[in-house]
Parts: structure tokens; C-alpha cells; sequence
């Protein structure tokens, strides 16, 4: 596997890729020789100290391509937490049936078909079955931790119990990049203006 340790506006310190380069030898187990794992370092002033310091990692195992990131006070603990994401995601391909794993390319054209109930016919017979399954505990918490949660784990949309409300709710990221809240109502129980009902 060649791993290649890149800064995106930045100088890479040497320590910050030995540990790069250590780290990624826990996911040679998933690759060969021709593999190449490409890590990108940056650094966002305006973030708290917290969270300025982000790392994204992109690796092909078998013709798939995975990518994460993850941010927090100093490279090598970025390092920790998105090597610990790209091993899970790379984990969970490799468990997957052969017969389910779809390419990359075109993959953002599927979702939408997916999503819109316009499925392509090479598809059809995949999205007409649920393959997998997950289960995670929820804790409430309020819709700016949401948002906060959902961006440290790099994803696009996030499933959790509002605080305030104590109902189950969707945050999603829209196009225009701030964030859309879907909350759900049993039927009969939805009146425009009530506490909870938001605009679009």
C-alpha cells in the first residue's frame, strides 16, 4: 500500500507523517500493493481550538472508494478518530455480499434515483429489499448539538430525539449548505403554527 501525506495549505510537520503513515498500517489488511491511501491535513482558523485541526482520508479497496474526515485539537488526534472511521467503513465492505457492492462511479445518481422512487432497472431488484440493518441508542439533545454531531461525523444527514420537543427528528444537510429538520407528527396530530412545526 503507498500512502501519500499531504497539507492543503500547509506544511506537513515530519512527526505529523510518521504517525500518518504508522496509523495507516492497521488497513493494509484491506489492500495490496497497488493500493494508495491519500491523506490531506488542513487547518481552519475560525473553528474553535477544539475542532481546527481536520484530516481526510481517501482509500480504493477492491475498485470502491472510501473517504472520511474528522477534526479536533491536533492532527494526530484527528488521525486517531478518522482512521478509526475509514477501518469500520472498510470493515463493513469487506462483510458486505459481493453481489451488492456497487461501483463508485454514478453512485451520486443512484441516490437521487433512490430517493425520488425512480430506481434504474440494473437496481430495481437491490432496492426492493432492506440488506442491512442498524441499531444505535439515542440520547436527546438540542438541535445546535445535532448539528455539531452530524458535522464531526462527516455526514449528511442524522438521526436524533430533540430535547425540547422529545420527538424523533431528521437533520439533513440541503444543496445550499445549511441544514433542513424534519421532525415527524402522527397523523391527525399536525396544526400549522403549533410548537415544533417549522417552514420548509
Amino acid at each position: 500500500m503507498r500512502t501519500i501525506v499531504k497539507g492543503k495549505n500547509i506544511d506537513v510537520p515530519e512527526s505529523v507523517r510518521e504517525y500518518a503513515e504508522r496509523k495507516m498500517r492497521r488497513l493494509e489488511r484491506f489492500l495490496d500493493d497497488r493500493s494508495e491511501a491519500v491523506i490531506e491535513l488542513s487547518s481552519e482558523q475560525h473553528r474553535s481550538s477544539v475542532d481546527s485541526q481536520i484530516v481526510e482520508v481517501t482509500l480504493v479497496v477492491d475498485g470502491q472508494t472510501l473517504r472520511s474526515h474528522a477534526a479536533g485539537p491536533t492532527y494526530q488526534a484527528s488521525l486517531d478518530t478518522v482512521i478509526d472511521r475509514i477501518e469500520r467503513q472498510a470493515v463493513d465492505f469487506r462483510e458486505k455480499p459481493k453481489g451488492k457492492a456497487r461501483p463508485d462511479a454514478g453512485k451520486g445518481k443512484r441516490i437521487v434515483e433512490e430517493v425520488e422512487g425512480a430506481a434504474p432497472p440494473d437496481t430495481a431488484a437491490q432496492l426492493s429489499q432492506i440488506v442491512k440493518t442498524k441499531r444505535f441508542a439515542i440520547e436527546p439533545m438540542f438541535e445546535e448539538d445535532a448539528v455539531a454531531r452530524m458535522e464531526e461525523l462527516g455526514h449528511l444527514f442524522f438521526i436524533f430525539v430533540n430535547a425540547e420537543s422529545e420527538r424523533m427528528c431528521v437533520l439533513y444537510k440541503r444543496n445550499s449548505g445549511d441544514y433542513g429538520l424534519i421532525e415527524p407528527v402522527i397523523a391527525g396530530e399536525y396544526t400549522p403554527g403549533r410548537i415544533g412545526h417549522r417552514q420548509g
